[in-house]
């Protein structure tokens, strides 16, 4: 008797030969389907160069099934969704069951679970093998706790996979988090010679697709001609390869800094190939360390490094799927503004905003520092819609999945879940811009100045918003110094510090 044929659907961001997708494939009964949907880059209005890295990723790993003679249906350019076009597949072909990885977003699993039943058919769901840390064990940690907290849970990481920690378990250098060592600006004369990330230039295959993006995606936003992204695993280590040997050394200390047409600083740009599972974790983790060991590199810089990956990425996707659906909901100070159309151009009279929006329409990328506290600061200090911001940040990067978008977007930068993960809102005043950047000097707003027409609208919405909140932080041992400096503002500034800032929110799309 043959055994029954299994359907192994494998989505965009699941491209690794080795991953749970193929373990025990059957080579003579099993097949495996992969999807272009036309329609899975427009429900969000998803940056051209998102779209390319993408498909262009897809059909270098399908190039590498049919090599391996996996039988393969690889669908291409469907004008119907991803689960429409496996419905159809389903039906077509008569399968009975279906396997697949756990998706890296909420709906995507709700769809394939509900089609599944509607259909009457197995699903083996399989967890993502890309993490250190299962669902099950993050929900073990999580429960009966009142704060969740990520360098509690990064500690446990540490000890548990024997990272950075002695014999006895202790941490290397006598401390979990060096973080404060990481936070410096460039010189004031500017961020000397960086060492230029690696890039691939695009092959037959990804120039078919940008041109394809092109054509079919016209309206969409971003450019595709700097595209010179990772699209396979051996371009992916080459990546990795090259930024741990030249790069590392420099990428913790500077890993906060921000300059004028400075978009990568000191910066892995690894993130996509990890999203992408071109890359694996423990990899990335064994390579920096080995690079710590081969060049006697700063442990402030490793173990920065390190608590980016096996701390905060584990992290936030253990809260996305313990906080789904509520998460995308969440809206704890009920802001309402529209998204200002800017954040779509990056035609803004603020230098800070327009540097980091340009090179996001550029490269579809921006580090950190830059998501954090220059566009998330102001969307939370301008009142701004979470789900309009979330959805900007997810179609806007190239390494925007939502498991990993949402948290950071909607939990750190909007503080939306009012702090289910994050001890206190993340927002400055035009200030650390100019401390952490020379942003402020070619800008026609003044950092310092708190209100009229020459402040600079992220200084005048910060104050605003301490004093809205003022309860909140003064609440907090975390928050209030902040309040402590209204003191300093005289109550007529204050007043004219909201009548400001009342101006502006009703004016965004004219900052």
């Amino acid at each position: 008797m043959n055994a029954p044929k299994s359907l192994v659907l494998i989505l965009g961001d699941q491209l690794d030969l080795n991953g749970a997708a193929l373990r025990s494939f059957n080579l003579k009964t099993d097949e495996i389907v992969m999807i272009e949907s036309i329609p899975e880059a427009q429900y969000v209005w998803s940056h051209k160069a998102k779209i390319a890295l993408f498909l262009s990723a897809m059909r270098h790993f399908a190039i590498q099934l049919k090599e391996l003679n996996y039988p393969l249906t690889y669908i291409q350019n469907s004008p119907l969704s991803i689960m429409e076009t496996l419905k159809e597949k389903i039906i077509q072909e008569q399968i009975t069951n279906l396997i697949c990885v756990e998706p890296g977003e909420w709906r995507l699993k709700q769809q394939i679970e509900e089609l599944a039943r509607e259909l009457s058919i197995t699903l083996e769901m399989r967890e993502d093998d890309h993490f250190y840390c299962s669902h099950q064990e993050f929900i073990a940690w999580s429960a009966g706790k009142k704060e969740l907290r990520l360098e509690y849970f990064y500690r446990l990481m540490r000890k548990t996979h024997n990272i950075l920690v002695d014999r006895e378990g202790n941490p290397e250098g006598g401390q979990w988090n060096f973080d404060k060592d990481n936070r410096k600006p460039y010189s004031k004369k500017g961020p000397g010679i960086i060492e230029a990330p690696i890039f691939f230039e695009p092959d037959k295959v990804t120039k078919e697709v940008l041109k394809f993006v092109s054509t079919t995606y016209s309206s969409h936003p971003g450019a595709l001609e700097d595209f010179r992204w990772p699209v396979t695993r051996a371009q992916a280590l080459e990546a990795l390869d090259y930024f741990v040997e030249f790069r590392l050394r420099n990428f913790g200390v500077f890993e906060d800094a921000m300059w004028t047409d400075t978009p990568f600083g000191w910066h892995s740009i690894l993130s996509s190939s990890l999203n992408l599972k071109l890359l694996n974790p423990r990899e990335v983790i064994a390579a920096v360390l080995q690079a710590w060991k081969k060049h006697s590199l700063d442990l402030s810089t490793v173990e920065g490094f390190i608590r980016q990956i096996l701390g905060w990425r584990e992290f936030v996707r253990g809260m996305y799927y313990l906080d789904m659906p509520k998460m995308a909901q969440d809206n704890y100070y009920d802001h309402q503004s529209p998204l200002p159309k800017w954040y779509w151009t990056g035609q803004t009279n603020m230098a800070c905003m327009k540097d980091a929006i340009g090179q996001t329409l550029q490269y579809g990328y921006a580090h950190h520092i830059q998501r954090l506290m220059v566009t998330g600061n102001f969307a939370l200090l301008a009142e701004i819609l979470p789900s309009e911001v979330c959805d900007w940040y997810l179609a806007i990067y190239v390494d925007a999945i939502e498991w990993v978008e949402l948290p950071n977007t909607a939990g750190m930068a909007l503080f939306a879940n009012g702090g289910r993960f994050t001890s206190k809102p993340y927002i400055a005043s035009g200030a650390y811009i100019k401390r952490m950047s020379n942003y402020c000097g070619s800008c026609k707003y003044k950092p310092e100045v708190r209100f009229g027409e020459n402040a600079c609208p992220v200084t005048t919405l910060y104050w605003h918003f301490l004093i809205k909140h003022r309860n909140q932080f003064e609440s907090s041992p975390r928050t209030r110094l902040m309040t402590a400096n209204l003191k300093r503002i005289s109550d007529e500034d204050q007043k004219s510090i909201q009548k400001h800032a009342g101006y502006l929110l009703n004016h965004l799309n004219d900052l």
